[in-house]
């Protein structure tokens, strides 16, 4: 059973300023594409942005928080992503709108999330 409750004690483990949190793979897309989340500490705030290949600006819900999230945040933050510019590149908004395949040394159960979603929707 999936523990959405769950949430990190922290994000960084001495090895640098920034964490990756998530790498998310859409292989429905058309180049397979991939989208990473990264968290930085700014101001005593964890800051969270996603990178994608064609350097597009994407929106998080939160930007920022005080503590880590939980799973039940983190997904939110995944499943409701989307473009800052008009201007994006890449087809992205197509690519948001998948389900994508999840790997987080942070949130064990993300991955096991995502694959039952996608077999919910027939793409397993």
């Amino acid at each position: 059973m999936i523990d959405f409750d769950f949430r990190p004690t922290s994000y960084f483990d001495g090895t640098g300023p920034s964490s990756l949190l998530v790498k998310l793979t859409y292989p429905e897309s058309q180049w397979g594409e991939e989208i990473n989340i990264y968290c930085n500490v700014l101001d005593g705030e964890f800051q969270f942005e996603a990178v994608d290949f064609y350097g597009n600006e994407i929106e998080l819900k939160p930007e920022k928080t005080d503590k880590p999230l939980s799973l039940q945040e983190i997904i939110f933050l995944i499943e409701t992503m989307g473009v800052k510019n008009q201007n994006a590149q890449g087809n992205i908004e197509l690519t948001l709108s998948g389900i994508p395949e999840a790997e987080s040394k942070y949130y064990p159960d993300l991955g096991k999330y995502f694959e039952e979603k996608r077999k919910t929707f027939g793409l397993i």
